[in-house]
């Protein structure tokens, strides 16, 4: 394979208190002119696949800037530096749907864009506990209840487009908290 490349240097410019852009000089060769990369740096993100006690999954609708548009996500949000991921999964859910975390099961933490971005996305199933009386959502975020189907009738029509959580809905099933069966509408859509 030979040697990786080397970094020659480091410059980074934050513009604001959640992103900052990196850029870094790399020399792939030995002697080879340096060329320079971009990358993002911002926190962690921690994704959410959460199941209700009657067994539909709470999703989150909220504008998003960067497509100018609303979104259907899985609850989500960034990681803060000084709580564990799985405490910011049971902060996150509560905050953005009302439901309490009852037991908590991390699916694996990936690369989100290993060619621009540098953190890391945490995945999570959730089994909830009841809705808490009288909870409300975070101002801006829309909670909806949706089954397996359901979702995966949204997934496949583009109503839902959020790669990376896809990519938790996944996870989850390829680890056995989902049945793929209620998801089947992705694997094998109709004609």
């Amino acid at each position: 394979m030979g040697d990786p490349p080397r970094i020659r240097s480091r410059k980074t410019t934050r513009l604001s208190p959640w992103v900052e852009i990196v850029a870094r000089e790399v020399e792939f060769a030995p002697g080879a002119a340096p060329e320079t990369y971009h990358a993002i740096a911002q926190a962690d993100y921690i994704a959410i696949l959460a199941r209700a006690p009657d067994g539909r999954f709470p999703i989150v609708r909220q504008y998003r800037p960067a497509i100018e548009a609303y979104s259907w996500e899985l609850p989500a949000g960034m990681a803060d530096a000084d709580e564990e991921p799985a405490a910011t999964c049971a902060r996150e859910l509560l905050e953005e749907t009302g439901y309490p975390a009852r037991s908590v099961h991390p699916l694996g933490n990936y690369a989100p864009c290993t060619a621009r971005l540098s953190n890391r996305i945490h995945s999570f199933f959730v089994e909830t506990g009841e809705l808490r009386p009288g909870a409300q959502s975070e101002a801006g975020i829309t909670v909806r209840l949706v089954s397996g189907p359901e979702l995966a009738g949204m997934i496949r029509t583009g109503e839902f487009t959020l790669h990376l959580h896809i990519g938790t809905i996944a996870l989850a099933a390829m680890q056995g908290f989902v049945d793929f069966g209620a998801f089947s509408g992705i694997l094998h859509p109709k004609a």
